[in-house]
C-alpha cells in the first residue's frame, strides 16, 4: 500500500543520507498537495522571499462555498499537524468567507471567489516597488554608512 505523503513525516535514520531540500519547500509542497486533494480552485503561490519578513510565500486558493472554504482550511491545518508541523493557527473558518492558515514560513488564504476578487491579494503582492523608491533606499543606505 502506498503511503500518502501528506500524512507521513520524513525522518532521517542513522547513517541515512539527509535531504538537502529546504524546509519551506517541503512545507509548500505539502500545502499544495493538501489543497489539490481537497479540490481547491485557482491556487496561486506568491514568492515573498526577500520581499517580506512576514513569510517566504503566500498561497491563495478558492473554495466553491463557505463550507468548502472551511473544510479546505481545517483539513490543511490537520494534515500539517499530523506531518509534524505542530498545531497551526487557523482563522476565519467558522464564517467561511476567508480562512487563513498560518503555516509559519507559508501563509495560506482560502477564499470564496467573490471575497477573493474583493480583497485582491494577488494584485497587492504582485506590485513591484517603483524605481524612485528603490533609489531612495539605496541613498539612505549609503548615507548611513558614512
Amino acid at each position: 500500500m502506498k503511503e500518502d505523503p501528506d500524512l507521513t513525516r520524513k525522518t532521517a535514520k542513522k547513517g541515512a543520507a539527509k535531504s538537502h531540500a529546504p524546509k519551506e519547500q517541503t512545507l509548500l509542497s505539502r500545502i499544495l498537495s493538501s489543497l489539490d486533494d481537497d479540490k481547491a480552485e485557482n491556487v496561486v503561490t506568491i514568492d515573498l522571499e526577500g520581499r517580506s519578513a512576514l513569510a517566504d510565500a503566500i498561497v491563495i486558493a478558492s473554495g466553491r462555498s463557505a463550507r468548502h472554504v472551511a473544510a479546505i482550511a481545517e483539513h490543511l491545518a490537520r494534515r500539517l499537524k499530523e506531518a509534524g508541523y505542530g498545531t497551526r493557527p487557523l482563522a476565519g473558518a467558522q464564517a467561511g468567507d476567508w480562512a487563513l492558515v498560518d503555516a509559519g514560513d507559508v501563509i495560506v488564504h482560502v477564499f470564496r471567489p467573490e471575497v477573493r476578487d474583493y480583497y485582491d491579494l494577488e494584485g497587492m503582492w504582485s506590485v513591484e516597488e517603483p524605481e524612485p523608491a528603490k533609489e531612495r533606499v539605496k541613498e539612505r543606505g549609503r548615507a548611513a554608512a558614512r
